[in-house]
């Protein structure tokens, strides 16, 4: 039978803009040196730190030992909570959303003003949409979740 080990979240300090060099040191070290480092993760847009799942502090402090531009384990553990929303982009609740759609656009410059949807790129999360009430229908792209949809075009 197998144990499945117990793992804990560290933070490691490093040096601003290193942290992918950070991350390749100790992931050699942990492999090379059999340390039970199980993940190494570099949160978008957070400088100065990655997180390190390891099954012990030892082997997070032992993996990260003499590493360049490696400051060191924080003192505390790190609940997953704190940072499971760093990992996965949100993704906007899969929307219902179509062409020719009037919708109410709720942030941004326009807020609060009624456009109708002219297209849509779920790849990048992005509608085009023309302000109704504009004179001359230009056209304004805009994350996908600025906009809310309050009457659907029923014709198809």
């Amino acid at each position: 039978m197998t144990e499945e080990k117990k793992s804990h979240i560290f933070a490691l300090r490093t040096t601003a803009n290193r942290e992918d060099q950070v991350m390749d040191f100790v992931s050699s070290n942990a492999v090379k040196k059999g340390f039970d480092v199980f993940s190494l993760i570099r949160p978008h847009g957070m400088r100065g730190y990655i997180f390190v799942e390891a099954a012990t502090k030892q082997d997070a402090e032992q993996s990260a030992f003499r590493v360049p531009y490696a400051r060191g384990i924080l003192p505390n553990q790190v609940d997953f909570s704190e940072i499971e929303h760093m990992l996965e982009p949100k993704r906007a609740t899969e929307m219902d959303i179509r062409k020719n759609d009037i919708a109410e656009i709720i942030s941004g410059p326009f807020k609060r003003e009624k456009a109708k949807i002219s297209r849509i790129d779920k790849a990048k999360g992005e509608v085009v949409v023309e302000l109704l009430e504009a004179a001359v229908p230009i056209p304004i792209t805009l994350k996908i979740d600025a906009v809310k949809v309050i009457r659907r075009d029923t014709e198809e």
